[in-house]
């Protein structure tokens, strides 16, 4: 069963909330964290991101950068900028995205329970994201940005959840890209007591983006052997019926040699291929790509779809790469061919087509997304997602909330 846990977190003075919040570290380049920071001395991302006070070509991952990022969070302690709560809470943390609302309770969990995949895993991590996530918390002596889980939805977390958010919020902030990020203290014994039992009954949390944070975690805890707070993790946990996934689209700067005619003619193969103004699939196993300024929309065959039976396999990100990327386009690991490319579903199919159309690339995949019902079947299968399979939105946004450790 799963454990969560209240804990006294760092957060923002709410009168500075707006300036010291930011995206997420892993979202942007140095130049953007640069951009983004401007002259805000209270900016967020002089702690995540460091490396933007430093000169360009500086190496983001010298010790250097993680000791400014330590002086810097230090420093917004010193000043007031953020404060620690004096006993152990929960957080509802409530996001706005146009109409789409998503809310979660902001608690650490177990590295132990992650370990034994109570806390479950779909994603595959690099050694190398790890190590700086480690060193940061290592340097700061706090996890500084939560990783976002998800469990199967419980009415009746769902109804408490709203009782608390009828109430005045603690802070709220709309960020530069229209999102609005509230947050509640729940500070009440009686409320705590209720949601931990809440979750003492549900077998399994899932992760849902943030594996590297989580990753780290665990060897923070494994090196420190559970000194201190360190045996415990940030999150925020949502309702599994409330989160929104967006397509992660690809995009191939080369046809394999082939012409555009051939090119069109193998997907054919695979599927219906038909020329259409549709730029994004209508459902599941729908596919639709662009090449040459025209959008297509690809159907996989029907006895193609009934060879498969394992889930992963079932996915369109995983059609598209056994069908289509591999044997087409010669594309065998995606995670490291430079001629492939990403591209997250909020900057929609406009993205698609300024990249093909301005020679960057020749072909963009737009994507149907992956529904959280399979992240969490493949899960609980204990199997690995493709690269890329997800893309959630909206971002939880850094600075809300640390917990020291």
């Amino acid at each position: 069963m799963a454990t969560v846990l209240p804990f006294p977190a760092v957060r923002p003075a709410p009168e500075l909330a707006s300036e010291i919040c930011e995206l997420p570290y892993d979202v942007m380049s140095t130049a953007e964290a640069r951009a983004m920071a401007g002259d805000k001395k209270n900016s967020f991302l002089r702690v995540s991101r460091a490396e933007l006070e430093f000169p360009d070509g500086t190496d983001a991952y010298g010790p250097e950068i993680y000791e400014r990022a330590a002086a810097n969070f230090h420093k917004l302690l010193e000043r007031g900028a953020l404060i620690q709560d004096h006993k152990p809470c929960y957080y509802l943390y409530r996001q706005q995205m146009d109409n789409h609302i998503q809310t979660g309770i902001v608690a650490i969990f177990s590295c132990d329970e992650y370990r034994k995949s109570i806390i479950k895993k779909h994603e595959f991590t690099r050694p190398d994201k790890e190590d700086d996530r480690v060193r940061h918390v290592e340097a700061l002596n706090s996890q500084t940005g939560p990783v976002f889980l998800t469990y199967p939805a419980k009415a009746e977390l769902t109804k408490l959840q709203e009782q608390i958010a009828s109430r005045e919020p603690t802070v709220s902030i709309t960020a530069p890209d229209g999102i609005i990020h509230t947050a509640w203290i729940i500070d009440q014994d009686d409320t705590i007591d209720l949601i931990r039992k809440q979750f003492e009954v549900i077998p399994s949390l899932y992760i849902a983006d943030g594996h590297h944070r989580s990753a780290a975690a665990n060897r923070v805890d494994l090196a420190r052997n559970g000194a201190g707070d360190s045996s415990k993790f940030m999150a925020v946990v949502f309702p599994h019926d409330q989160l929104q996934i967006l397509a992660y689209n690809r995009v191939i700067k080369d046809l394999n040699d082939m012409t555009i005619l051939n090119t069109v003619k193998r997907l054919s193969e695979l599927g219906k291929v038909t020329v259409s103004d549709q730029k994004i699939p209508a459902h599941k196993h729908q596919v639709c790509f662009y090449i040459h300024s025209k959008w297509h929309t690809l159907d996989w065959w029907p006895a193609l779809l009934d060879k498969e039976k394992n889930p992963i396999d079932m996915l369109d990100v995983s059609l598209l790469q056994n069908y289509v990327l591999s044997p087409v386009f010669n594309i065998q690991d995606p995670r490291t061919d430079k001629r492939i490319a990403f591209v997250g579903g909020i900057r929609g199919p406009q993205e698609l087509e300024k990249l093909v159309n301005q020679g960057d690339y020749m072909i963009a995949f737009s994507m149907h997304p992956t529904s959280i019902v399979d992240l969490m079947e493949i899960a609980d299968q204990d199997g690995i997602m493709p690269p890329k399979s997800t893309w959630f939105e909206p971002k939880l946004r850094d600075g809300m909330f640390s917990h020291m450790i």
